[in-house]
């Protein structure tokens, strides 16, 4: 393996990842983290995801939200920014963060079929319960600074109680025309229905504007917008790039030696090899399927489920520049260890 070939596998993978997933998957997502920024009102967000929110409501929407989204752990990050910076609380933001690529029906549905149901119904549960449990204990661990942003934003919920947004509906038309546009930019269906079908919803998004947002609120929306892609597309490319890079040093022959069976240190492997690796949407279930036909047991398969699609090496370093270092290697080393117990518990299961 020469350095030349370690070269043009991180190189392949950018451009593979500028080709298929940054204008149906990263563009959309943007632009909906900016309007969450500059549309939403900051007494919404921190009515259902703030510190003071009643914990029920705030991990129960925050853990099922990406349900009908198909984004991977890249495309999730721009949206977690946009509630983070919005005021929502520690917890329900990485609850958000985690469960956005884990609990798309879309994955599910295809790991289900794929892999089998007893997987698939194992993936789907595992990432509910497990975005709420990583999320209580992140805001758990963190809970003197949680505090202290209360203590600092005292009063806060009443200041922006009087806040006026924009009526529900015309919410729901804006952030449901770029949702559905996301949806049906990923979607597997015929190049020339996609287009038909993301033209329709860009013509429904330019009647929403004009009729229901001034000039001076698709200006806002618009300079939020590139503030994330600043904050994070550059990073984002150095990270895929070194994804790329792991791919090719990683023999395929390690897989039936060290993910094989269900020991700890199968899962832990597989736990980790999925934090590093860059899963774009719905790819980690045919490269999931075939660990599995090269010797993966079902315990480490699930913990590269669940650790895969919802960390990767560029989501680490973007996730450290919205919430820092102490935090992200908190959240990091608690996503490998619930995965790693997680699957050890359903490999002996089914065993």
């Amino acid at each position: 393996m020469t350095v030349l070939y370690i070269l043009q596998s991180g190189f392949s993978e950018l451009l593979e990842y500028l080709s298929a997933h940054v204008l149906t998957c990263l563009v959309p997502a943007f632009f909906i983290a900016g309007g969450m920024a500059a549309i939403v009102a900051t007494g919404s967000v921190i009515k259902y995801f703030g510190p003071r929110a009643p914990k029920h409501l705030s991990y129960g929407v925050a853990s099922v939200s990406g349900a009908i989204l198909a984004v991977c752990s890249c495309t999730v990050l721009p949206l977690f920014a946009g509630i983070h910076k919005k005021g929502a609380g520690l917890g329900p933001a990485v609850t958000f963060l985690f469960s956005g690529p884990a609990v798309n029906i879309l994955a599910i549905t295809l790991t289900a079929r794929k892999m089998g149901w007893e997987l698939g119904l194992a993936r789907a549960a595992g990432a509910v319960i497990f975005s709420i449990v990583i999320g209580l204990l992140m805001a758990f661990i963190f809970r003197r600074d949680e505090e202290k942003n209360l203590e600092q934003s005292e009063g806060g919920e009443e200041m922006f109680a009087g806040e006026k947004g924009k009526p529900v509906g015309h919410l729901l038309a804006f952030f449901g025309a770029l949702a559905a546009i996301l949806l049906f930019g990923t979607a597997s269906i015929p190049f020339w229905s996609k287009i038909a079908i993301v033209f329709s919803l860009l013509s429904f998004l330019a009647v929403v504007l004009i009729q229901w947002f001034d000039g001076e609120e698709i200006k806002d929306w618009l300079v939020e917008t590139w503030k994330f892609v600043k904050l994070i597309f550059p990073i984002l490319l150095i990270g895929v790039f070194a994804a790329g890079i792991l791919k090719a040093v990683i023999p395929h022959q390690w897989i039936a030696q060290w993910v094989g069976g269900n020991s700890l240190t199968s899962n832990l492997t597989a736990s980790v090899i999925g934090a590093l690796m860059y899963f774009s949407t719905l790819t980690e279930v045919p490269i999931v399927k075939a660990f599995l036909d090269m010797g993966m047991g079902q315990g480490p398969a699930l913990t590269l489920l669940l650790a895969g699609p919802s960390l990767s090496l560029p989501n680490m370093l973007v996730v450290r520049n919205v919430m820092g270092t102490k935090r992200t290697l908190v959240y990091i080393l608690l996503v490998i260890v619930l995965a790693t117990t997680t699957g050890m518990l359903f490999g002996s299961i089914v065993s």
